[in-house]
């Protein structure tokens, strides 16, 4: 049986290359996504930046503990608080104590991040001058980087500067330095100092004061800009590789038992032929086994090899495109490696084994008969796996649409889900294919001549042949239709719900993130006509189920006006019964009766019992809450909504609107043209991270069609030279051989047409329980450009292959020997 298996492996090389094709691909993305992924996991040691020098630094409270009975919980405030005066008089006593301010600053022809400090903390980092000299009055400033010299006037947001001196980048920032002062009348708040005194007599001076910390060592780079910020990546880079692998292992595998099952299918004849000579069932599926341990070994340990050498590139493209920190590189790790090439040579017996089991288990003579058309393309087992996936993939999606609809609208969920759809549809593909080939081709089947009927006929009389061919078309066009339509459609029904819930004409925002000053809102407020509603951006924390400590974005905002700009979508109470006692809420909270008391905590920390003034739908996930500016301490107004009143000029108001905030660089926009800013798509992280997941999949499903389809067709030649001999032309032949691949890639795409729109109606059936009533978005250009590559690379791959086949005579191609 040894030596059958090798001549079988000589005969039948291009079944075994395309075989092992399939497999090192599958293999080698498999160990790229694991390598990315396992490199994502351990962040780099970081070190002080901007306080490196610094002998001390005291920052405020900035985090919430709560103590619950499995543990205390942890969440960063919205509002992080100051030190308290009693404790810096404290500190003064102990030696010199300098003031933090860190803000915003906005300047023509600067960097787009540029951020605002007093002078004074320049040496903590420390920055040295490279020219000119400090700054000295209100209106002079020093600047890092080579973007503006001394003597340039440069205008801000905080009016007009001139820059006496710059310093050298350090490259954490683009600083802009004012007097201590200046500093202190642009950020009034100061959340951190720096005291020069021994690090035990400032721990003991601010021992009682709540949530005060004491930084020293390494411990000082808490205080700088963000510095969650390598940890946040991570949590984004493991995301995206996470799912990215999740799909590229789905993909790899489904492509790579399909092409080995559909290898061993093709080889009908032969097994026929060894079971006439005496071979036993057993003897067959040793053999088909043993090949396929021989391709796949071999298959594994390339793959591997690809591995290697794509997952470099990888880092280096998501690090150019800013999907990754510059740190960030491929580390030495081995169980990737054998992650990818255990599973691939798993998959690759599994996906012989019941097409050999079959195969063993057919009398000689009946193997024979099936060798021509597929008479039992379905086998029970086929049958049962694919309806258990249907029904399973019906029963979930109708569990979440009856008990939680949002979890439908979650990435993982709309990630996930459309694997089950595939599966399914790809096993009980033959029983849907010979009605579709018999719709597809019913028109051309009525033309003159035969090619019309011998196309339908040859497609759904070797159902194997295409399905398995389709199987990479399915794949390509339900993923790229379900996940970027269910982006496109969550992107839609997000703008349709702010558009909705948005009665003003006019909005407001500053430039920068440091909000509005009470002289601008003045001016806001002194415009004729206008009903002006400022908001705050801020968050309540509330204690679920006694354990779950849960963050909401809130916004602070006046009631009356509040009323006057703003529809929300409320099933209980009234917006006008909002005060300082009570709050707004939504159906996602745990309590949400109309009256009914909640303890939460502040956006600063602070505890306190609210009542629900009134409860709005759950719409896309992002109602929020809503409180009172009281409710809200320190948070900055960063919206402004403007109604016009009845009868009012709406170019003359837009035109003292912009006015009222020119000195501090807001940006007045109408409704529509805020809603497409604001929520025009979804960011560009996601956007390329699903590109990356699309890109990865699209490619190797590419592949693998050219791949099957060459198998395909180099599996029928004496059926193209009966074709010459009884009087087709070799272009004739040709023709017929991309028709039926274009008939082929026709197939699969409305398979996955049929996935991909299932998983969008229950995307959108899950937006309307949530009371958001949006269109489903097709991406029809997407999936016209997918459908058009995969026909293009089927047509290609069939008709190349066939023409160099037909070059020798028919009688001879007649008579090959399989």
């Amino acid at each position: 049986m040894l030596s059958t298996t090798l001549r079988a492996l000589r005969t039948r090389w291009v079944t075994f290359v395309g075989s092992f094709v399939a497999l090192s691909l599958g293999v080698a993305l498999l160990a790229v996504m694991g390598l990315a992924l396992a490199s994502s996991l351990d962040e780099p040691d970081r070190g002080p930046e901007r306080f490196a020098a610094a002998p001390v630094v005291v920052k405020g409270q900035d985090t919430l503990d709560v103590p619950t009975s499995i543990g205390d919980r942890t969440r960063k405030l919205a509002q992080p608080r100051p030190v308290p005066d009693a404790t810096v008089a404290k500190l003064r006593g102990l030696g010199t104590v300098v003031e933090d301010r860190s803000f915003a600053v906005r300047a023509e022809g600067g960097p787009a991040d540029l951020v605002g400090h007093p002078w004074s903390t320049a040496a903590f980092a420390p920055y040295e001058l490279d020219a000119g000299r400090a700054p000295e009055a209100a209106d002079e400033v020093v600047v890092s980087g080579d973007w503006a010299r001394p003597g340039t006037r440069v205008r801000t947001d905080g009016g007009t500067v001139r820059v006496v001196g710059t310093v050298r980048g350090l490259g954490f920032e683009h600083a802009v330095f004012y007097t201590d002062a200046r500093a202190a009348e642009l950020s009034p708040r100061s959340l951190q100092v720096v005291v020069d005194a021994d690090a035990a007599a400032v721990r003991e001076a601010v021992r009682g004061s709540e949530g005060v910390q004491v930084l020293t060592g390494d411990a000082r780079r808490y205080a700088d800009a963000d510095p969650d910020r390598d940890s946040e990546a991570l949590t984004a880079m493991n995301a995206m590789f996470g799912t990215a692998g999740g799909v590229t292992a789905f993909v790899s595998v489904f492509v790579v038992a399909s092409t080995f099952a559909f290898a061993v299918a093709q080889r009908r004849r032969e097994f026929g032929l060894l079971r006439t000579a005496g071979a036993t069932p057993g003897q067959i599926r040793r053999m088909v086994v043993h090949e396929a341990l021989a391709v796949g070994v071999l298959a594994s340990a390339a793959g591997c090899v690809l591995g290697s050498y794509g997952a470099p590139e990888l880092a280096e493209w998501a690090v150019d495109e800013s999907l990754a920190p510059r740190w960030f590189t491929i580390g030495d790790y081995t169980w990737p490696y054998h992650m990818a090439f255990w599973t691939g040579l798993f998959v690759a017996l599994c996906g012989v084994l019941a097409a050999s089991w079959r195969a063993g288990r057919t009398g000689p003579t009946e193997a024979l008969r099936e060798a021509s058309v597929d008479a039992r393309p379905m086998t029970w087992s086929r049958r049962l796996f694919g309806a258990a996936l249907l029904i399973t993939a019906a029963v979930t999606l109708a569990l979440d649409l009856v008990t939680n609809p949002g979890d439908l609208l979650q990435r993982k969920t709309y990630v996930s889900r459309p694997m089950l759809l595939i599966t399914a549809v790809a096993l009980l593909a033959p029983v849907l294919v010979r009605p579709l080939a018999r719709l597809i081709a019913w028109l051309p089947a009525r033309l003159p001549g035969a090619g019309g009927m011998l196309v339908r006929e040859n497609a759904a009389a070797g159902v194997r042949r295409t399905a398995a061919v389709a199987a990479p078309v399915l794949v390509t066009v339900a993923l790229a239709g379900s996940l970027l339509g269910a982006t496109a459609t969550l992107d839609g029904a997000k703008a349709t719900e702010v558009r909705e819930r948005t009665a003003a004409d006019f909005v407001v925002t500053p430039a920068g993130g440091a909000g509005f000053d009470e002289a601008t809102l003045q001016r806001l407020r002194a415009v004729s006509g206008a009903e002006v509603s400022p908001s705050s951006s801020s968050a309540v924390y509330v204690l679920e189920d006694g354990v779950a400590l849960i963050r909401s974005d809130a916004r602070a905002v006046e009631p009356r006006p509040l009323a006057a700009t703003a529809r929300l979508p409320l099933v209980a109470g009234k917006v006008s019964d909002l005060d300082d006692d009570s709050i707004i809420v939504n159906e996602e909270w745990e309590k949400h009766t109309v009256g009914e008391r909640v303890d939460v905590w502040l956006g600063d920390g602070t505890r306190k019992s609210l009542k629900i003034a009134a409860v709005m739908t759950i719409g896309t996930g992002n109602n929020g809450v809503y409180v009172t500016p009281r409710n809200a301490p320190a948070a900055p107004v960063d919206r402004v909504d403007v109604r016009l009143a009845p009868g009012t000029d709406t170019a003359t108001v837009a035109a003292a609107l912009r006015q009222a905030v020119r000195a501090s660089g807001g940006e007045v926009l109408t409704k529509d043209a805020w809603v497409r800013a604001t929520y025009p798509e979804t960011d560009r992280t996601s956007r390329m991270g699903f590109f990356l997941v699309l890109g990865i999949a699209l490619l190797y499903t590419g592949i693998s069609l050219a791949n099957t389809m060459v198998m395909a067709t180099s599996d029928r030649v004496r059926e193209l030279a009966v074709l010459r001999l009884v009087g087709a032309t070799r272009w004739q032949v040709l023709r017929l051989v991309g028709a039926e691949a274009l008939m082929v890639v026709m197939v699969g795409g409305l398979l996955g047409a049929l996935v991909a729109g299932l998983n969008l109606v229950g995307m959108w059936s899950a937006l309307g329980l949530l009371s958001v009533w949006t269109s489903i978005e097709i991406p029809w250009a997407t999936l016209a450009a997918a459908l058009g590559a995969c026909a293009v690379l089927a047509v290609i791959s069939a008709v190349v292959p066939a023409g160099l086949s037909l070059r020798r005579r028919a009688v001879e191609l007649a008579g090959v020997r399989e």
